[in-house]
């Protein structure tokens, strides 16, 4: 089964965002993604519903941040994505009525809300503020160990995956 990695997507995109010098083309976001740009505009709409993005068109145009890194967690990103499951587990039947399929289900559907309660709560405690400066402590790492790609910044056009 393909996990759901829309989450982990647009947080990416979001990060280019921020570090880029100006608005950011659905299509370059969508070429970071490896997707189709009108797949990028679908998950950016629920974003710029949100108030975190704005988008311009034409000439200069494109997606960028509408407010402050500090004031957008996990878990407002994760909201404004429509609140895809974070935890999938399937049932061998959904209405059983064997006893010992009910205990199971049950046990299994309790361990699945309290998992997805926990990252929930974490997903409310980190900012992209925190993703970004995790990712500036990262590249200082990477440039004091000798490495010489993206010496100044991880660029969207530099993007590989």
């Amino acid at each position: 089964m393909k996990q759901n990695s829309q989450l982990s997507d647009v947080l990416h995109v979001l990060l280019h965002m921020a570090e880029g010098d100006g608005p950011a083309t659905s299509e370059a976001l969508a070429a970071a993604m490896q997707t189709n740009p009108v797949v990028l505009r679908r998950l950016m709409g629920g974003l710029r519903d949100a108030g975190f993005v704005v988008s311009a068109k034409g000439h200069g145009g494109g997606w960028v941040l509408a407010c402050d890194m500090d004031r957008i967690t996990l878990g407002d990103v994760y909201q404004a994505l429509g609140a895809p499951p974070l935890v999938s587990l399937g049932f061998r039947e959904d209405r059983p009525t064997c006893l010992v399929a009910q205990a199971v289900n049950d046990a299994l559907a309790g361990a699945a809300q309290e998992a997805e309660a926990l990252l929930l709560k974490r997903f409310g405690a980190v900012t992209l503020a925190t993703l970004s400066a995790d990712f500036h402590r990262r590249m200082a790492q990477h440039r004091a160990s000798g490495h010489t790609s993206h010496t100044s910044h991880h660029h969207l056009k530099e993007h590989k995956s």
